[in-house]
């Protein structure tokens, strides 16, 4: 069985399918022929490890349904190319999207898995020129792949960097020019330093501000939220984890960073209703 069908996000994690989707969703299964608001997006929008993320959070707050949207592993395609979900979201009353990752996408020099978007498949013959010299056999993952290509700083790396921004904007405008209902974009900054990530390697892969600006125009508002993860914000207490899951939910955000995210939506869903 896979992640998503065992629900092992965290104990207690119930998934979930939606007809005419092939993805996994937070939760049991809701009725959508009554009104709802969705929020849609990856890890974080999923809640790993919470036992109540920023959704369940913001429907008791606006006392009306919410439903969670969010998926594991998921990216911009898993976002953009799941005609299931968009039928779902068109069919909220109001959408609040997380800007997916920009690693999370198959683009002109590698392909990811199109559910799984956080698991490298294959490079393209143009990416295997461009890095001669890198064994691809053993990377499995896009963190591991983009490490890799940053080690030998050099000006190739802005190759790759300017293809992922070009596709990852060509994407997310599309998707956001399908939805018929109104969006609210949430850009999540989550902080990962304390726990050795290195943040100058991989600041370059962040979406920029000029990105946000850019799609900012097809959507209603955009609501930015820096956070951190809870091992870096002492909250791993409050996290909910499995024997042996404990380095994976230290890189997750915790209950804490969930209540300032609804706290940083409630403003501007009601401004649209």
């Amino acid at each position: 069985m896979s992640y998503q069908q065992t629900g092992s996000g965290g104990p207690g994690h119930e998934v979930c399918q939606y007809d005419g989707s092939r993805l996994w969703f937070r939760g049991t299964r809701r009725v959508l022929d009554q009104p709802y608001v969705a929020c849609v997006g990856g890890d974080e929008t999923f809640g790993r490890f919470v036992e109540r993320p920023f959704s369940a959070i913001l429907e008791d707050r606006l006392e009306r349904r919410v439903l969670n949207f969010g998926c594991l592993f998921s990216g911009v395609d898993a976002l953009c190319h799941d005609n299931g979900l968009r039928d779902m979201l068109n069919g909220a009353d109001l959408c609040v999207v997380q800007a997916p990752g920009l690693l999370g996408q198959s683009n002109h020099f590698y392909r990811v898995h199109p559910r799984r978007n956080d698991r490298f498949l294959a490079p393209t013959e143009d990416l295997i020129r461009l890095f001669p010299e890198i064994d691809f056999t053993e990377v499995h993952f896009v963190r591991h792949l983009m490490t890799s290509l940053n080690k030998l700083r050099d000006s190739r790396l802005e190759v790759v960097l300017d293809e992922l921004r070009r596709n990852w904007l060509r994407q997310v405008v599309g998707f956001l020019q399908d939805l018929e209902t109104p969006v609210i974009f949430l850009r999540l900054q989550v902080i990962r330093k304390a726990l050795g990530e290195q943040p100058s390697d991989i600041a370059d892969v962040e979406i920029t501000d000029q990105m946000i600006k850019s799609v900012g125009q097809f959507c209603n508002d955009i609501v930015d939220v820096n956070t951190q993860v809870c091992g870096q914000s002492d909250e791993i207490e409050d996290m909910l984890f499995g024997t042996l899951q404990q380095p994976m939910a230290e890189h997750m955000i915790g209950p804490a960073a969930h209540r300032s995210i609804a706290g940083a939506l409630m403003g501007p869903i009601r401004n649209l209703h």
